[in-house]
């Protein structure tokens, strides 16, 4: 695995890490509670699907790929939203970009994976 790849999945695994707190930090209101609970459920299962992905399987790391881009679409709302404070909206764009970043950084692993599986 190359360090590119480790470095992507250590981003995820702490934007996972963000996802699963987000149910004890919220106030309710931003993000909505609903919202906060779905991101924890994603965050944990991320976290399993990494400690997977480490390992070197490609199943999880497709997975994984899937399930935080899930989760960085339930922030997009707060873009589209009127009332949402401007600092939940740099926060919800700053998670939005990392995610973005940590799903390009172990997107090698998946072609290689691919092309040596052929």
């Amino acid at each position: 695995m190359s360090a590119a790849v480790r470095t992507g999945l250590v981003l995820l695994g702490l934007l996972s890490l963000v996802d699963v707190v987000g149910v004890f930090t919220t106030d309710g209101t931003n993000p909505p509670m609903s919202i906060a609970v779905l991101g924890t459920v994603l965050g944990l299962i991320s976290l399993v699907l990494i400690w997977w992905a480490w390992r070197g399987e490609r199943w999880p790391t497709v997975a994984l790929v899937v399930v935080r881009l899930v989760s960085a679409a339930t922030a997009v709302p707060a873009f589209f939203v009127g009332d949402v404070p401007g600092g939940v909206v740099v926060f919800a764009g700053a998670l939005v970009l990392l995610t973005l970043v940590g799903c390009g950084l172990v997107l090698p692993a998946l072609r290689r994976a691919g092309a040596g599986a052929r």
